[in-house]
């Protein structure tokens, strides 16, 4: 029992220095400046726009439900099928291409290919030929 009055003396002491110590002040930090549509701006799509800055860089204006947003309008590299992997099977080719979840596995006819599956079809051909070669040399 003699603990417990201890104990219960020596937590008020704690609660009383803890009560007389000022709370530190927190400073209010202040809110980023809002982002403003230039005056110079381009309409291109709805609610997306193009403007170009003093320095010369291109800017991509989008408004979203959370306000507008602005990113540099980079220019997109064209794929050209690298690291797609392509397999014949008669009519239909078979690409594996690696992902970050794993292995992309899809199929399409020869008449229905895109440029990056030509790309990369044309690529295994090629190297197919090249195997063969080499096999028999």
């Amino acid at each position: 029992m003699k603990l417990r009055i201890c104990f219960a003396m020596v937590l008020s002491v704690f609660v009383a220095l803890a009560e007389d110590r000022p709370a530190p002040k927190k400073k209010n930090p202040s809110p980023p400046a809002e982002l403003v549509l230039p005056a110079g701006a381009k309409q291109v799509d709805l609610g997306t726009y193009t403007f170009t800055d003093a320095q010369g860089k291109k800017w991509i204006y989008r408004k979203t439900p959370f306000g507008l947003t602005r990113f540099e309008d980079k220019p997109v590299v064209a794929s050209s099928g690298d690291g797609i992997i392509a397999k014949e099977d008669g009519d239909t080719i078979r690409f594996e291409r690696p992902g970050p979840f794993g292995t992309y596995k899809w199929q399409k006819k020869k008449s229905e290919l895109a440029d990056d599956e030509k790309a990369a079809w044309e690529r295994s051909k090629d190297k197919d030929a090249s195997a063969a070669k080499a096999k028999q040399e």
